[in-house]
């Protein structure tokens, strides 16, 4: 295993992450233990959650197996804030409103939410500490001062060893750089964004900046949220249990129906091939593998999932294969945006 440097801190990380969002949902605590253990075995280190993953029971199942196994010590634990973790109301109008009444403030990046989510996190997690607490979405109504003095005072408590993001535009994170360095703050060490051939822009502005500045960008959804994983085949639906399959009403199911989006998997099928790999695992080496990139976070749902992502760790891919993906997926482009505004309001929010 070849461990990198987070960014411009001092500690090292695993070039694949294992992303928590599974567990304590569609993975039973049996599994996630088993997912975990493999993990670790394999030489990963890096675990990543969030407190609205299954509404905190990741982290409760995440905790208990890093109890169970004893690693925690061993491994660099990542969490997240911002999202709603009050949902009693979801689905009765009148409850939903009435909770909105009482209670405006169950989302957001204000130092009240980050430091009350953040000592329950760290119960559920059943640890001292968090190696890095990240900021899952950006809160533009909230000034990012306020944001980083919460975290820098949670750093000064011992509660937080390092700073990030989710999902940030690269001016936001200029700011936020900026703001920290007149206050003599803290400042932010990671940035996690969407990123796979499917959306390719964050090599416009927010590669370039991270370079720039120091930063550790680890991507989320590597595989375009399973699409790159082989399971979907142009005129065909996939599995029934897929996350884009028959009955789906995620809107990033649009991907099903845009011909250049499979002419890119197909792409990635023929260079599978020729190495005699699943896709997968192509999508995989080459977004760990691209400049800038640190640490792209796998999300699997079952032990027969993480074993085929952690295989892509040793699959170099070559020069021409680059030149073939580069030539169906240009390099700052996209055929599928991976987060905009258009997709409604956000699901950790409402």
């Amino acid at each position: 295993m070849e461990y990198r440097y987070l960014g411009r801190t001092g500690i090292r990380v695993s070039p694949l992450c294992l992303g928590c969002m599974m567990f304590g949902g569609r993975t039973p605590p049996d599994e996630v233990q088993q997912i975990i253990d493999h993990a670790i075995d394999a030489g990963v280190n890096f675990l990543d959650n969030a407190n609205v993953y299954a509404t905190g029971n990741a982290e409760v199942v995440t905790g208990e197996a890093l109890k169970r196994n004893g690693h925690r010590d061993h491994i660099v634990l990542a969490t997240k804030c911002h999202g709603n973790m009050f949902k009693e109301g979801t689905g009765n109008p009148k409850a939903t409103a009435l909770q909105d009444k009482l209670n405006p403030n169950r989302f957001g990046n204000s130092r009240r939410q980050i430091i009350q989510q953040c000592e329950a996190s760290l119960k559920r997690l059943q640890t001292d500490y968090i190696d890095l607490y990240q900021i899952h979405r950006p809160h533009p109504e909230c000034a990012i001062d306020e944001t980083l003095r919460a975290l820098d005072d949670l750093v000064t408590a011992g509660k937080v060893r390092y700073l990030g993001t989710s999902t940030f535009a690269a001016w936001q994170l200029v700011e936020a750089h900026w703001t920290a360095e007149k206050l003599a703050l803290n400042r932010f060490v990671t940035e996690q964004p969407p990123y796979h051939p499917l959306d390719r822009r964050i090599e416009r502005e927010l590669i370039p900046m991270a370079q720039t500045f120091g930063m550790a960008l680890i991507p989320w959804s590597p595989l375009a949220g399973g699409f790159l994983s082989g399971k979907y085949k142009r005129n065909n639906l996939g599995p029934g249990d897929a996350r884009f399959g028959k009955g789906s009403t995620h809107p990033r199911r649009t991907m099903l129906d845009n011909d250049r989006a499979f002419d890119i998997l197909e792409t990635l099928e023929a260079i599978a091939d020729a190495h005699s790999r699943p896709v997968s695992q192509v999508a995989l080496s080459w977004c760990m593998n691209q400049p800038g990139i640190t640490s792209p976070i796998i999300g699997p749902r079952t032990l027969n999932q993480l074993t085929d992502n952690l295989a892509a760790l040793d699959l170099q891919l070559t020069d021409d294969d680059r030149r073939k993906i580069d030539e169906a997926a240009p390099p700052g482009t996209f055929v599928q945006p991976f987060y905009e505004a258009k997709f409604g309001p956000h699901p950790h929010r409402v």
